[in-house]
């Protein structure tokens, strides 16, 4: 163990949210390291550690409840509900970052506000006809997901964003394919609106 390796740091920086490789430089040493302690301190909590070493990320998740436990803990780690368009800029976003791995290269991926509006306006009903109205909820949607963790603002860059590797632990597979079910209805249902 090196002398800066330290349990306070770690699991502090954890409970106060998401660590990441590239900008917790010794909470991530000390939570590497101390990872069995770590992970024994905040299981009284009912809580998990999980950490991804490949993209440099490790966050804390509540522990399923176990259906024999007459008194289960309460949450700590609350649920968020997010709206359908939050949901679908999420959606779109991982499969940029899908698309984004499979031609290698950089790790980082860069996304301009303009990039984002872009990829939600095919999203957009064609009979919105505000343009600046459009613009200020595809930005709405931005902040939120800037607010959740999955997109960072780059610095000395206006309005340029750095899509999150997080976003893959909470937006996997079957999570894509279900909400692909849904845009399948949604386009629909903005057919028959346009048709109407």
């Amino acid at each position: 163990m090196t002398a800066e390796a330290t349990l306070p740091v770690a699991v502090t920086q954890l409970m106060k949210g998401v660590v990441y490789r590239d900008t917790h430089d010794r909470a991530w040493r000390s939570l590497i390291e101390l990872r069995p302690q770590a992970q024994d301190y905040v299981d009284v909590l009912g809580l998990v550690i999980v950490i991804d070493e490949a993209e440099g990320y490790a966050f804390l998740r509540q522990r399923p409840a176990d259906p024999d436990d007459s008194e289960p803990l309460p949450r700590l780690i609350p649920r968020r509900s997010l709206s359908f368009h939050v949901s679908l800029l999420l959606a779109l976003l991982r499969k940029k970052l899908a698309e984004f791995d499979a031609q290698g290269g950089d790790s980082r991926l860069m996304l301009t506000r303009d990039q984002m509006v872009e990829i939600m306006r095919v999203f957009v009903p064609a009979s919105t006809t505000n343009e600046a109205r459009v613009t200020d909820q595809i930005d709405a949607h931005i902040n939120k997901a800037v607010e959740f963790g999955f997109l960072r603002p780059v610095k000395n860059a206006e309005q340029v964003y750095e899509v999150r590797r997080i976003l893959k632990a909470f937006v996997d597979g079957q999570w894509l394919a279900d909400f692909d079910a849904k845009l399948a209805e949604y386009a629909a249902l903005l057919a028959g609106e346009e048709q109407a």
